[in-house]
């Protein structure tokens, strides 16, 4: 029976694809079986990955997830029978990412192009996959301006969660970890990630603790190495708390510096992504008692997820190290494609075209290294972000979290159609509501 677009559109659209169907990446296809309808060639999947500079930890773990997907894939049977070939181009700046994102569309007629982290680069690539009418999977690269949707209607790009998620978390976790708090004193990166993040964590935070005060934040440029000055400064405004949403390399190297000043020995911390680069918070300077949150993917956040615990194995026998947040969203994202892909040929019985594809990633849910995650129908993520207080008592010489709270990205991110300032002036009516009854 044939279909028209809109039974095509109804049925792919239909949200989670069953677990079973995905959570063996596969299986039901041999090699040169491919199916009546489905091309021979590989699947040519584009991956943008940093693998230098301060965001080489996430960007470098990321791409190793996205080789062991592939290879578990393919060792599966691939995609409808079609082996995954990766075409990976390095991240970098604005102008050499467009140019790479055009070369893997253009030259090398890639199918899609997962990855991306920067903001800069995400508001840039963004427009260009309009443009070329490319599928982009963003990993994070948020296309915010600030804390206003600078993209706001996509359709080949599928975009990460808002920037400022984390900081509403971890504003949230600072008001039932430490509510008597006063006074709170801020270091962030210079840039749109780093304002929002200040900007929301303020906003939310003074919500439940309308008696806290804030210091003007410390804004230093991403990739700064040097912060004794700026712990002098912290110091020098006696807070009783400070908040930082640094999420890579420069977390490891504040705290190894604000521990010989000892910074933190009568100060409470918040570090918001610091997570990010978990296994490099060592004991020797990491306090006990700090929140810290871990983004979207803690590797302890169960030992009842087979998928996990099967890559934490995989993983560390490759790279001698815990996988970080970004392998989860590299994960995801492939997921979703081999899933949407999938989806489609069930009910066209060819491979379908990316305006299919399209279709189909909206409202989908699959199983990822975190957890079921999926897209929303304006081209976002949903996934989940792990957040708890730093202790030393685990076997690792670094620290990790607990008790760890999970905070579904529905109930900290602003839904669609509203604004960030729509969505905050909403909740802060209904907790004023609440501190009334």
């Amino acid at each position: 029976m044939s279909r028209n677009r809109r039974d095509f559109i109804k049925t792919a659209g239909a949200g989670m694809v069953g677990a079973g169907a995905t959570m063996a990446l596969g299986g039901q296809w041999a090699w040169g079986a491919a199916p009546e309808g489905v091309p021979k060639e590989p699947v040519k999947i584009g991956v943008m990955a940093a693998q230098s500079g301060v965001m080489a930890v996430p960007g470098v773990a990321a791409l190793t997830a996205s080789k062991i997907w592939a290879e578990k894939v393919n060792q599966s049977g691939g995609i409808l029978g079609r082996m995954v070939e990766l075409k990976v181009e390095e991240e970098t700046g604005a102008k050499e990412t467009v140019e790479k994102f055009k070369k893997l569309t253009l030259q090398e007629k890639v199918d899609v192009v997962v990855g991306l982290m920067s903001t800069g680069n995400g508001q840039a690539v963004g427009q260009e996959a309009e443009a070329l009418k490319q599928l982009w999977l963003s990993w994070d690269a948020t296309t915010q301006k600030g804390v206003v949707e600078g993209q706001p209607v996509a359709n080949y790009s599928f975009r990460s969660v808002d920037n400022e998620l984390e900081a509403i978390a971890g504003a949230i976790m600072t008001a039932k970890h430490f509510p008597n708090i006063k006074k709170v004193a801020g270091i962030n990166n210079d840039y749109s990630y780093g304002r929002d993040c200040w900007e929301s964590y303020c906003r939310v935070l003074k919500m439940y603790n309308p008696n806290v005060s804030f210091e003007e934040s410390i804004f230093l440029k991403l990739g700064e190495t040097e912060f004794s000055a700026a712990i002098d400064a912290l110091a020098a405004k006696k807070p009783d708390l400070i908040m930082s949403s640094f999420w890579s390399g420069d977390t490891t190297i504040f705290l190894k510096q604000a521990a010989a000043k000892k910074l933190f020995e009568n100060i409470k911390g918040c570090f918001t992504t610091g997570g990010g680069v978990h296994d490099t918070l060592k004991k020797e300077f990491t306090p006990e008692g700090l929140i810290l949150g871990y983004n979207s993917m803690y590797f302890r956040w169960t030992d009842n997820w087979p998928m996990l615990n099967d890559f934490i194995k995989i993983y560390y026998e490759r790279t001698k190290t815990y996988p970080v947040y970004e392998c989860d969203h590299a994960w995801f994202v492939l997921q979703a494609y081999k899933a949407a892909v999938e989806k489609c040929y069930s009910l066209t019985k060819k491979w379908p075209t990316k305006e299919q594809v399209i279709e189909a990633l909206r409202g989908i849910q699959v199983p990822s290294l975190s957890g079921y995650r999926g897209y929303r129908k304006d081209n976002k993520q949903e996934c989940c972000f792990f957040m708890g207080v730093t202790t030393h008592k685990n076997p690792y010489d670094f620290v990790t979290i607990d008790p760890v709270q999970i905070f579904p990205s529905a109930s900290i991110q602003k839904p669609e159609g509203y604004t960030f300032d729509q969505w905050m002036k909403e909740w802060e009516k209904q907790v004023q509501e609440l501190k009334k009854t």
